[in-house]
């Protein structure tokens, strides 16, 4: 037996690592975002601050249903060619680059929440730098009564209307946003498994369980960052702000201000936590099934290559016969 295989699954070999989270993280972004993305288009809807009457939704339920009834079952999936062009490079970065981070913060060492944290920072910034550009046109074409009939065209107009800047004028708040909330995430995540798998073995119960948890405490906890962005992405006409277009977060959060209120910062909460329950309980069951895959191939192919080199060949076996035979 192998002395790997000793070694929980976590524990993957310094030179295959990087492109097996890479794979895996790659993986579990698209089907994160495939499952629930109706859920997330009515997320964008609810947010918006001054909805048309046609688009105004007391509840997640009755947005659906308005929204299938009314413009068809397509306009649920509206934008998402964007969402899936960016997710897949911009997970694989985001748990390649977790990873290890986690592994040299925490010098190997199970239990460091505040490596946990600081690899989810760290993450962060790589994932939303490929997927801010597609949440921009992601979320042009999810609002009600969206010129755009293709995310080309989305994105085309931006460029040439708006220019590139468009397309990064909620980098600062997604990344305000979003820091606080993959930490909160990951170490939800990581302290969920030290109490639910403490050997830290493949268990598809604890990691859904505990990504499903890790992702309605960061929902709820970033809610408002989540509104101010959404508004910065959409560019809704308000009229009354008397500028071209909002820009930077504290335009933003004034914006919500004055239309809402406080209420206002926590508009579309239920649809945003429904979204991340089961997204994020999907993203990481399924990262964690891929990885174990991908180490478990490795394990058997390298246990295969070490029994090569120890089990002599028959031609060996003969030749050592008859070299007892002579003696």
């Amino acid at each position: 037996m192998l002395e790997d295989d000793d070694n929980p699954y976590e524990t993957l070999d310094e030179a295959s690592s990087m492109g097996t989270h890479m794979l895996a993280g790659a993986a579990a972004g698209i089907m994160e975002h495939t499952v629930m993305y109706p859920v997330d288009c009515v997320k964008t809807r609810m947010q918006c601050l001054v909805p048309d009457p046609k688009a105004d939704y007391r509840n997640v339920y009755d947005a659906l249903n308005k929204i299938v009834r009314h413009e068809g079952i397509r306009n649920t999936v509206r934008g998402f060619s964007a969402m899936a062009t960016g997710a897949g490079p911009a997970h694989a970065l985001y748990f390649a680059c977790y990873e290890k981070i986690k592994h040299l913060a925490s010098g190997g060492m199970q239990g460091n929440h505040l490596a946990n944290g600081l690899a989810g920072c760290s993450a962060t910034l790589l994932h939303d730098a490929i997927m801010n550009p597609a949440d921009v046109v992601k979320q042009r074409m999810q609002v009600y009564g969206s010129p755009y009939q293709s995310t080309l065209m989305c994105f085309r107009d931006i460029l040439r209307t708006e220019g590139p800047s468009a397309f990064y004028r909620s980098y600062a708040t997604q990344l305000t946003m979003n820091v606080p909330f993959q930490s909160i995430q990951f170490m939800t995540y990581e302290f969920m498994q030290d109490i639910l798998n403490t050997e830290r073995n493949y268990d598809p119960k604890t990691h859904i369980v505990a990504g499903a948890l890790a992702g309605a405490v960061a929902a709820s906890v970033t809610m408002p960052l989540d509104v101010c962005k959404t508004l910065l992405n959409t560019q809704e006409n308000c009229a009354r702000t008397q500028l071209t277009y909002i820009s930077g977060m504290a335009s933003a959060f004034r914006t919500v201000y004055q239309f809402c209120g406080i209420p206002g910062f926590f508009r579309g909460i239920t649809a945003r936590v429904i979204y991340q329950m089961p997204s994020t309980a999907i993203s990481w069951s399924v990262y964690e099934f891929f990885k174990y895959i991908i180490h478990e191939n490795r394990k058997r192919q390298n246990s295969v290559s070490t029994e090569d080199r120890y089990v002599p060949s028959a031609v060996q076996l003969a030749a050592a016969s008859a070299r007892s035979v002579d003696r």
